[in-house]
């Protein structure tokens, strides 16, 4: 039988178990003859054909020890459920042919100006795997730094869109909200939601998981719900009810931005068009029409500067109005924390307070929470200003907002009782004072080597915000594990940096 030309004869493929996020990984022994008749090399980018279709991979070779026969190929995670090969299936390998994108990727470094049709060329090959993270960082640091035109951020946004899945509604209007981040706590949505739907509104809410954060907005509600929702259940969910809470990964709602960020995140960049076309390309593949974007403002959140996050809002509004958007900003204080919880169940608990309107539940997230729902009420055109406000509190006191916020949850499968952590410490004041400032990101970093968001329970519990006045010994934050050993590694970054809560010595 003659084979495809430019293609080699096959090795067994392996499943290798290695978690190699987006980027699907092939491991090749070093003299295994598909290597040296074809040349190739450890980093090359190989395409990998199997019966049911071919993906382009980045090879590591094996030089020593016995994990794989010589006639054998491993795959990471993300390669073989992208190829999903059959039993005893053999694999082929050549050389990939060169991607239109990297062209498109060079003339930008070069300081040229992307087209829509190249924004979206580039997409195409992210989405398909056919770029690498190598390739993807050249991309994201070519359009950092203010180096995106207007014209390019909408190209870019549109490409996002087009290149996954996007829900319809009948209703001409359709709410949405989303909050740029960086502000630990600021749980809002499982609060805002509930208002919005029960006074009419359609609010089909699609949340992220975290990246970098303790929590995403998704992992929070996965303690009290199922959120990882098919396309026809999304619709029967808002047809039923008037809206849903749900991870939008699920759906592959724009799929191109989760893979652009996780390089960003590697990059430790934050590029303004990249934040742009990634929120508003969520929006509108969400099928919104009105969208609230909340922009925390403190020296620890994400946009640390009135100015910074002015321009934002600008560069939000522009291109929202580009892609038929009616976007409205609300710039909040991001100086400390909202609530009380960090990390998944944590915050689930928090917001479960709030909703049930218990006279324990934090009253910055309760006024957060309202603030929120009353920009979308406005958005809505059921009320403005005071009035939106009022609406908004009325429906949240007289418990219709925690009806309908059950109500959402038995329509997506089922409302359960967030969890508490096994393993608790408690950070305590050295000396009696007032809380002077609270570093966020700080915070939030002890939440993630607690365990949080893995370990759902895991997180830190904010004793103290600022302006409160604590004596020796009271408690600031708590911390909370699943596991021994993560309490202590989370103590340990703790006792490193002691003025994560800090308290001003009193005159």
């Amino acid at each position: 039988m003659s084979r495809e030309k430019g293609v080699s004869p096959g090795l067994k493929a392996r499943r290798l178990g290695i978690d190699t996020h987006h980027e699907p990984v092939v491991v090749l022994r070093a003299d295994a003859p598909v290597c040296r008749a074809e040349g190739f090399e450890a980093h090359a980018r190989i395409e990998v054909v199997g019966r049911h279709g071919s993906i382009i991979a980045t090879l590591n070779v094996l030089t020593t020890g016995e994990l794989l026969a010589v006639d054998e190929v491993g795959l990471s995670e993300s390669a073989w459920l992208r190829l999903k090969p059959e039993a005893g299936e053999c694999l082929r390998f050549r050389h990939p042919a060169p991607t239109e994108a990297m062209s498109h990727i060079r003339a930008k470094i070069d300081g040229g100006e992307l087209s829509e049709r190249q924004c979206d060329a580039i997409v195409r090959d992210v989405v398909a795997g056919r770029l690498s993270n190598v390739e993807i960082a050249a991309f994201l640091v070519a359009c950092a730094d203010g180096r995106m035109h207007a014209r390019e951020v909408t190209g870019l946004t549109r490409a996002m869109v087009n290149t996954g899945n996007r829900l319809s509604w009948s209703q001409q209007q359709v709410v949405d909200k989303h909050c740029i981040g960086g502000l630990p706590g600021n749980r809002t949505t499982p609060i805002v939601v509930p208002v919005a739907t029960a006074l009419g509104l359609v609010m089909p809410k699609t949340s992220s998981r975290a990246i970098t954060s303790p929590a995403g907005t998704a992992d929070t509600l996965e303690t009290l719900t199922r959120v990882d929702l098919s396309l026809e259940d999304i619709r029967r969910v808002v047809e039923a009810e008037g809206g849903c809470m749900v991870w939008g990964g699920a759906v592959s709602l724009s799929p191109a931005d989760d893979l652009l960020i996780r390089v960003e995140r590697m990059l430790d960049l934050d590029s303004e068009g990249q934040l742009v076309a990634s929120v508003l390309s969520k929006k509108a593949a969400a099928g919104s029409t009105h969208v609230l974007i909340d922009i925390p403002v403190g020296p620890t959140a994400k946009v640390r500067s009135q100015a910074e996050a002015e321009s934002l809002l600008a560069s939000l509004q522009a291109t929202a109005t580009d892609i038929g958007l009616t976007l409205r900003g609300l710039l909040s204080d991001g100086s400390q924390p909202i609530g009380r919880g960090i990390g998944p169940a944590l915050e689930a608990h928090d917001v479960l307070a709030v909703l049930e309107n218990r006279p324990d539940a934090p009253a910055d997230l309760r006024r957060k929470a309202l603030e929120v729902a009353a920009g979308v009420i406005e958005l809505g055109g059921l009320a403005q200003g005071a009035d939106a406000l009022a609406m908004a509190e009325r429906t949240l006191s007289d418990g219709l907002a925690w009806r309908k916020f059950q109500a959402i949850c038995e329509a997506q499968g089922g409302l359960r009782e967030p969890g508490r952590a096994p393993f608790t410490r408690v950070i305590p004041a050295l000396h009696a004072g007032t809380v002077s400032r609270i570093d966020n990101r700080l915070l939030a970093q002890v939440a993630r080597l607690a365990g949080a968001p893995q370990a759902g329970t895991a997180g830190v519990y904010l004793e103290a915000h600022v302006g409160v006045a604590v004596e020796r010994g009271q408690p600031l934050f708590t911390v909370h594990a699943e596991s021994r050993g993560e309490l202590e590694y989370a103590m340990d970054f703790v006792d490193r940096h002691p003025s994560i809560v800090h308290v001003e010595v009193r005159a």
